[in-house]
């Protein structure tokens, strides 16, 4: 699987999270403004100078930058992880991962992969029952079909207050659960501990499971492999960084890193590859 983000999406967020115009970054690079509107709508850049100077202007790391843009950097795939299945969707063509956590007989959902019709036919086929809806955070591409999944179940959805209003359609007040930092929500003998991340939404949250074969962290839209979301809205985006860096890459290395759109990684591989990563 492609990483979802290209060198365009990469300097644009940059660029957008610290506020500055195109004009700006011409200024400090020395690069034509033609150039720079050029490379964040999709032109690869003319050589290493060239990356060198975005990456130094724009605060990300120059190593892993060229790795992924000059080197063609991806994650080393990840094996199956028991008791975790991905269920994929798309959106216009555009794909997005939800995951499902089971164990004895239950299950918690991880975003809705805007495909709710999977994850019905996956619970009902399996004969799990479904105990609650994890949201990472309330875009259309990860919370659209919770009124599917609500009509065969009644369950707690879980999402971060400050996200509630991006929901296109709102479960009933009984339904809406806070998943404050910190909480665990019970799934058979596992448990899923909440990871407040704003940054990407107001109210974003990672889920994480500590069992000692299941290491994961579902992050949503928080990380992508080798870079990060977009921040919604863009003054958000030095809080998304400290969620990355402090929450989500503060994990033990080998916890396995499953976002909403692209393949798996790992947090050492985020540590070394990372372009919007602290170096260390």
């Amino acid at each position: 699987m492609p990483l979802e983000d290209d060198f365009c999406d990469m300097i644009k967020k940059a660029r957008i999270g610290q506020a500055w115009s195109v004009e700006d970054v011409a200024r400090i690079t020395g690069l034509p403004g033609a150039d720079i509107t050029a490379l964040e709508r999709g032109d690869p850049p003319r050589d290493r100078a060239e990356v060198r100077a975005l990456a130094t202007t724009l605060g990300l790391r120059l190593g892993p930058l060229e790795q992924i843009v000059l080197e063609k950097w991806a994650p080393q795939a990840i094996p199956s992880i028991p008791g975790i299945e991905t269920i994929q969707g798309d959106i216009n063509g555009y794909a997005v991962n939800g995951y499902i956590v089971h164990d004895s007989g239950e299950a918690l959902l991880v975003d809705t992969a805007y495909n709710a019709p999977a994850m019905i036919a996956w619970l009902e086929s399996h004969r799990v029952r479904l105990i609650g809806i994890c949201l990472t955070h309330g875009h259309a591409d990860h919370a659209e079909g919770i009124q599917q999944l609500l009509a065969r179940w009644q369950v707690p959805v879980y999402l971060g207050a400050d996200d509630v209003s991006l929901l296109h359609w709102k479960p009933s007040e009984e339904r809406l659960t806070a998943p404050n930092d910190g909480r665990a929500i019970s799934v058979g003998r596992l448990s899923v501990h909440c990871l407040a991340t704003p940054g990407h939404t107001p109210g974003g949250i990672c889920y994480r499971l500590d069992a000692e074969s299941q290491r994961v962290c579902f992050v949503g839209d928080t990380l992508f492999a080798g870079s990060i979301g977009r921040s919604n809205p863009s003054t958000l985006y030095q809080t998304h960084l400290g969620s990355v860096r402090t929450q989500v890459l503060g994990l033990p290395p080998e916890y396995r890193l499953l976002p909403g759109h692209g393949p798996a990684t790992t947090v050492r591989e985020e540590l070394d590859h990372n372009p919007f990563a602290s170096d260390y």
